[in-house]
């Protein structure tokens, strides 16, 4: 009797039942309609055999042993299937490429037409109430089937293509700004000033930072700013904060809300839909459904951005300064990606950091935590401009009008022709499908949980 048999007899599962499961493994025929029959049935009997089990809490070492043997299998199924027939199998779900499928309804529609593949909706819902730590991990299969998608040259094209299309409610929003000069999306608010769009985020209860309830008004926002054609720049601040220690202060953000995170409150799917949607577009600009975003012959609608850093760029809002065209920076702030003590991957940074610091500067920052304060000489290599913290207002005002004198027009050129080279979109996909797998596997980490005990007292804090 093996160890998994043995553990297997300790956690009462019956003898015929495992190996009946072990029967239903497959190897990839190279036939789509035939494996496409016979491989959900093996997902099926791994997703029962794990339901036979306590929850994740209660589990005992045994059990526990079982569990991480089964998923192990199926993943392991999963990416046999998927690296076979991952063009199929997009292809199916968006009507052979002519339809575009936004990544968090991707993986819904994964679940409804390969059962098994990615969790269902059912699922991820009898999780959505769970702390982080005391879920099974399911959506490390929605990972698993987007690394593999957005690792497929065609089908991953045709999604970052997807998520680089305005949101559907953008439009409405567009003609609402345009009228009024102002929109106020809870999570993100638009202003008017002559001809520079603001673009002020909004979360003051956690200092401003981003989980489940700010990324698609976010989104929205980004997509509003640079569509509205009566502004040629657009500007990046945080709102004021209501955290007793910065009461009253501007602060760009904090990054990922850590508590919502230990509480099980954030998604995977949310990681990824953060880099392929709004971050990206900072970057890229907005694309059109007629034809692919491509930098060669300057396909998207983008504008130039600056952003300003006031106390602080935690995490994922230092991510989002690299892909501004500017940053000016209050002398007293400054910078950190905290990833190490998080246990998770911090965005696009390892794609972009190395070449703003160098590729030594960024490994300390992303695997050693090294603050880096902006008026520093590291931290001007991310910064371009350092004001006195009173005097952001004025600053910002002189460095649109600097970027603009010459018109709009060059800027966007010139963004487009450093971009080409420094991150043609081929790399950025790529990037995200190592990040998608790597991170759905961080998430459900026990390692991502210790971090936030050790390092934040997530346990004790209150969402």
């Amino acid at each position: 009797m093996n160890s998994i048999d043995a553990a297997a007899s300790a956690a009462t599962i019956p003898a015929d039942v495992l190996a009946a499961w072990r029967a239903a493994a497959q190897e990839v025929s190279g036939s789509f309609p035939a494996d496409r029959q016979k491989f959900p049935e093996y997902w099926r009997l791994s997703r029962q055999l794990i339901e036979r089990l306590p929850a994740k809490p209660k589990r005992t070492e045994p059990q526990a042993a079982v569990a991480d043997h089964v998923h192990c299998a199926a993943r392991a199924s999963r990416e046999r299937f998927l690296k076979q027939h991952v063009e199929a199998v997009y292809a199916a779900l968006t009507q052979d490429f002519s339809r575009f499928v936004r990544v968090e309804d991707l993986v819904r529609a994964a679940a409804d037409a390969f059962p098994g593949l990615v969790p269902s909706a059912r699922q991820i819902a009898a999780e959505a109430d769970t702390l982080q730590g005391h879920k099974d991990g399911l959506e490390i299969d929605q990972g698993i089937f987007l690394a593999q998608v957005l690792g497929h040259e065609r089908a991953g094209n045709h999604l970052v293509h997807a998520m680089l299309l305005p949101r559907p409610e953008a439009s409405e929003y567009l003609q609402r700004f345009q009228r009024d000069g102002v929109l106020d999306l809870g999570a993100a608010r638009l202003e008017r000033h002559g001809r520079t769009v603001h673009l002020i985020a909004s979360n003051p209860r956690f200092l401003n930072a981003e989980d489940q309830t700010t990324i698609d008004n976010m989104e929205t926002a980004v997509d509003v700013a640079i569509l509205d054609s009566a502004s040629n720049i657009a500007v990046l601040r945080g709102t004021t904060v209501e955290h007793p220690k910065y009461a009253g202060r501007r602060l760009l953000g904090s990054g990922i809300n850590l508590t919502h995170l230990y509480q099980g409150k954030i998604p995977f799917v949310w990681f990824v839909q953060r880099e392929l949607g709004f971050v990206h577009k900072f970057l890229r600009g907005v694309a059109s459904p007629e034809v692919f975003p491509d930098d060669v012959h300057g396909t998207a609608t983008e504008k130039p951005w600056v952003a300003a850093v006031e106390g602080f760029a935690i995490g994922g809002h230092c991510q989002i300064l690299l892909t501004m065209d500017f940053v000016v920076a209050a002398s007293d702030a400054f910078m950190t990606l905290p990833a190490r003590k998080e246990g998770i991957i911090p965005g696009a940074a390892n794609l972009r950091l190395p070449r703003f610091t160098g590729d030594r500067i960024a490994r300390q920052a992303i695997q050693y935590e090294r603050r880096l304060d902006c008026a520093s000489p590291e931290g001007r290599l991310i910064c371009d401009e350092i004001a006195p913290p009173g005097e952001m207002d004025a600053a910002i005002e002189r460095v649109v009008s600097r970027l603009t004198s010459s018109g709009a027009v060059g800027a966007v050129a010139n963004r487009r022709a450093f971009r080409v080279i420094q991150e043609p979109i081929d790399a950025f996909r790529r990037y995200i499908a190592v990040y998608a797998r790597e991170q759905a596997y961080c998430h459900f980490s026990a390692a991502l949980i210790a971090n936030l005990e050790q390092y934040w007292n997530a346990q004790n804090r209150k969402g």
